[in-house]
């Protein structure tokens, strides 16, 4: 029981610090004037990864690799099985084009390389890690020279200038929100993994993973209740890039991870770059560039029968 309650606790404050960090990052970049763009693609998707980044980084270090691992490979799942399909099950969306220009082949590209640096020999190296955020950072930088238009502002009431204390204040809480929210995570689905005799990889690919999705979650059902396309797939399959490259790629370089439950190398990494292929099938088939409620409930089947295989 106590160990739900810390799970509980640390979704809730890591939910809460990726807030006032994103606030408090809107607030310097606007203060120093740092275009939006620039904000967008990089502050704004650092701060919204921010939960899956500490939680990784936090496990590796702490000795629960399975932990950080699972956390992003189950993470990018619930992104397009769950959070995805949820969207479009409450209203269908348009599909851009840069979905099939950009987006969609990054993710794949950045999927495919996690997997050719994992699968053969179980570890990611501190140089894997380098070579994926180098990798980030050509993408980024494509981005911002090529793709302005694609990029939209999600949360512009976010937009306010804030006094530099508060500014301050929300950069230390967020930070202390994000940390001390990790480590209640981590010991709340150690501990849980450890009650039920089930593996830290599978409490971190269902569990962990479905939480530091919540705030993707949250600000999609707000967005469809508003009437507004606000999260679209690209920045779901960002979220997606930004976990796999930033978020492992960083933890990587600080300590190397090394897989100890094979079931993520035979199972987990498979359902993630299959779901990834399913989303370019459904865009296309059979209405070209939409996703409808039938292509939502699809999704939430695969993401459904995952869960299940998983903890079975």
């Amino acid at each position: 029981m106590l160990d739900i309650l810390f799970i509980v606790l640390g979704l809730v404050l890591l939910i809460a610090g990726g807030n006032w960090l994103l606030k408090a990052a809107v607030a310097l970049s606007l203060k120093l004037n740092i275009p939006k763009i620039v904000i967008g693609m990089t502050v704004v998707s650092f701060a919204t990864s921010a939960p899956e980044l500490i939680v990784s980084i936090n496990a590796a270090l702490e000795g629960f690799p399975d932990l950080a691992l699972g956390n992003v490979v189950g993470s990018n799942i619930a992104n397009l099985g769950l959070v995805l399909a949820i969207t479009v099950i409450l209203g269908s969306i348009e599909v851009r084009k840069s979905f099939y220009t950009t987006d969609w082949p990054v993710m794949m590209l950045a999927s495919l390389l996690f997997f050719g640096f994992i699968y053969f020999d179980g570890e990611l190296q501190r140089y894997e890690g380098f070579v994926m955020v180098i990798v980030l950072f050509i993408f980024l930088v494509y981005l911002l020279r090529f793709q302005k238009t694609a990029v939209v502002d999600e949360l512009p009431e976010d937009d306010v200038p804030l006094p530099l204390y508060k500014t301050v204040l929300f950069l230390g809480l967020g930070g202390l929100a994000l940390w001390g929210g990790s480590e209640l995570l981590i010991k709340g689905a150690v501990g849980l993994a450890t009650f039920y005799g089930v593996s830290e990889r599978v409490i971190a690919v269902t569990v962990v993973s479905i939480g530091t999705s919540i705030p993707e979650l949250a600000a999609s059902v707000i967005a469809v209740l508003k009437k507004e396309k606000a999260i679209s797939l690209g920045n779901l399959i960002g979220s997606n890039i930004f976990n796999l490259l930033a978020v492992l790629g960083i933890t990587s370089m600080i300590t190397p991870i090394k897989v100890s439950d094979q079931g993520l190398l035979t199972n987990d990494i498979f359902w993630m770059l299959g779901t990834s292929f399913l989303i370019l099938l459904l865009v296309f088939l059979p209405k070209g560039l939409r996703l409808g409620w039938k292509d939502g409930v699809i999704l939430l089947a695969v993401y459904v029968v995952f869960v299940y295989l998983t903890i079975t």
